[in-house]
């Protein structure tokens, strides 16, 4: 089972601290990521934000455990803290990085609701279906994971429907072309761009969207 929780006014050292860790694996944790927007990104990053508070830390677990026991051990670790289930799919498996070290990367974090226009079907449809090409053809992306939200681990957590992590390399946090592989291009920056917002779109992704760029760093428990 995986779990992701959204940490407002994290304690972000204590995150990557071995009690937190420990205290994880008591619970039936296995597997701990990280993703943090610390002082390796820098503030010209892209944020977008619809949460009532900015987000800088997200935490995920793999767990045969309660989600119950997870969130308990986690709620210390930061002022606010809310919860989802998620099912996993990786169009693009991040590539392996040593235990704790800094993946070498910015991981892009996005938070997606789906909009009241569309029936829930229709829209992980196209999420799941023609966007997913539509995103991994038009971005320079090396690590495309989607989660789609199944629960909420609490009755005050926001509605979410799905969570995506996209890894880019560190040069495009400040260069579009990297971002997008156009390589310089401007005509094809403008196609990829143009193709890549029309999906987005489509699916309701162009507005009451979070965006947190970080650091990604995995453990395990």
């Amino acid at each position: 089972m995986k779990l992701i929780l959204a940490l407002w006014g994290a304690d972000q050292p204590a995150l990557l601290g071995p009690a937190l860790r420990l205290a994880l694996r008591e619970v039936g944790v296995f597997t701990l990521q990280v993703n943090l927007d610390d002082s390796e990104i820098p503030a010209s990053a892209l944020r977008l934000q619809t949460f009532a508070q900015p987000l800088s830390s997200v935490v995920s677990v793999w767990t045969e455990g309660s989600p119950d026991a997870v969130v308990s051990v986690l709620r210390p670790y930061a002022a606010t803290l809310a919860g989802w289930q998620v099912e996993e799919r990786q169009p693009l498996v991040p590539p392996p990085v040593p235990e704790g070290h800094r993946a070498d990367a910015v991981a892009q974090v996005a938070f997606l609701r789906k909009p009241a226009e569309l029936s829930y079907d229709d829209w992980r449809g196209h999420w799941q279906g023609p966007h997913t090409q539509i995103a991994i053809e038009t971005q320079a992306s090396f690590g495309y994971v989607q989660n789609r939200v199944t629960a909420k681990l609490s009755v005050d957590t926001p509605d979410v429907d799905a969570i995506v992590e996209e890894l880019f390399a560190p040069e495009a946090m400040s260069d579009i072309h990297a971002f997008y592989g156009s390589n310089g291009d401007q005509a094809e920056l403008d196609r990829r761009l143009t193709e890549l917002m029309a999906s987005v779109a489509k699916m309701g992704a162009d507005r009451d969207l979070d965006v947190v760029p970080t650091s990604r760093y995995t453990f395990s428990c």
